[in-house]
Parts: structure tokens; C-alpha cells; sequence
């Protein structure tokens, strides 16, 4: 997914993408990217150990079957400076924490850090539930759509997941800011139809990108 920093030319982009976007409509578009959802710390250690428990049975297996021994406290003294030296080398290199963790381990850390980014940021509370969140966790590559009430009601998640195959599309080739630009423009283009602007319409959230 992306790599290249979103400089502040594109924050400005997507900033006058979103005015644009909700002067055609009642509803809110918030938008926020997250550079990892996840510190991994725990659960990489949970799998590296557990690699190192199949192997150490692997190793003990094999050293029997080829008639050598080992004794035991040396065997334990040896697996525990293997397990340091793992533990030591995951908090030295938080980027290979992510490797160790399963996929489906790292979508509900970047989907929960969506809810969390979607209460957090007030996206719930606007006058007719109309806020929607697009959303992308950049280790995890990870983007999603998340409307609220008021609009689920009316739209169906194949729109939502359509904007994300798009935005996403966009991230892998190293065009973040181009991709929340897309989603923006088709998030409008639902919330358009569906609920156009009003004269009483006013701006309940703020109009940029946050990075956190």
C-alpha cells in the first residue's frame, strides 16, 4: 500500500474535495488514515513463541532419532535466550511485528481502530446521522466505509465496498491522496441522491484529512 508521505498539497486537495463534496449534500464526510491501527507487540510475540515451541519438539524429535541427547536444563536454558533474542528483536523492529501476525488478526485491529476513529471524531453525532468515515490503516492495507444510521437505511454496503476496491486500488499504486480523493467524490455522489442539500444545511465536521 502507500508508502510516500501525504504532503501538504494533497491535504489541501482533499480538503477542497470534501467542501466540494458536501456542498451537494446534507451529510458529513470525514476522513482519517492511520499509519499502523496496532503496536502487534503481543500478538507477534504469541506467534513467534509458538513457532519456537514447534520447533524446539521438531529439534527434540530429531535429535533422538539420530541417537544424541541433550540435557535437559541445557535444552530449556537454550529455548529461553531463544525466546529473549526473539523478544528482544521484536520491540527493536516494530516493523516485523506485523509480519508474525495473521491477516485476519490485522483487520479487526484496523476495523476496530474504524470505530473507534468513527465515535472519537463525532462522526455519529450529527443532526440526521449522516456521517460517513473513510478510513484507511496503511500497515494493516486496510480501507473502509463506515456510514452512519441514517444513511445505512438507504444505502447498501455493495456501494461502500465498491468506494473501498477503488480507494484501495489507488493506495497500492502509491496514490493515497488521489484514492481518498475518488472516495470522496463517490461518497458525494450517494449522499447526493439520496440527501441533497438543504437551506438549512450547516458544517457539523471538520473538512481535511487526519493522520494519526
Amino acid at each position: 500500500m502507500a508508502t510516500r508521505p501525504i504532503s501538504p498539497e494533497d491535504h489541501d486537495r482533499i480538503a477542497k474535495a470534501i467542501r466540494v463534496a458536501e456542498s451537494k449534500t446534507d451529510g458529513e464526510i470525514y476522513c482519517v488514515v492511520a499509519y499502523a491501527s496496532d503496536g502487534y507487540f503481543f500478538p507477534a510475540a504469541f506467534m513467534a513463541t509458538l513457532a519456537m515451541l514447534v520447533v524446539s519438539l521438531a529439534v527434540g524429535y530429531g535429535l533422538e532419532a539420530w541417537w544424541l541427547s541433550i540435557r535437559l536444563p541445557h535444552f530449556v536454558i537454550a529455548q529461553l535466550l531463544a525466546m529473549a533474542s526473539v523478544l528482544v528483536l521484536l520491540w527493536a523492529l516494530p516493523g516485523l511485528r506485523i509480519h508474525l501476525v495473521p491477516r485476519r488478526l490485522r483487520y479487526q485491529a484496523a476495523h476496530a481502530n474504524a470505530i473507534k476513529q468513527f465515535l472519537a471524531r463525532n462522526v455519529h453525532r450529527t443532526t440526521a446521522r449522516t456521517g460517513v468515515l473513510v478510513f484507511v490503516s496503511i500497515a494493516e492495507h486496510y480501507a473502509e466505509v463506515i456510514a452512519d444510521s441514517g444513511i445505512d437505511s438507504r444505502v447498501g454496503q455493495d456501494v461502500w465496498d465498491g468506494v473501498v476496491r477503488d480507494l484501495t486500488a489507488h493506495a497500492r499504486d502509491d496514490r493515497l491522496a488521489d484514492g481518498f480523493i475518488k472516495a470522496i467524490e463517490a461518497t458525494a455522489a450517494v449522499l447526493a441522491e439520496h440527501f441533497p442539500v438543504s437551506s438549512g444545511d450547516s458544517n457539523e465536521l471538520d473538512d481535511h484529512l487526519v493522520e494519526i
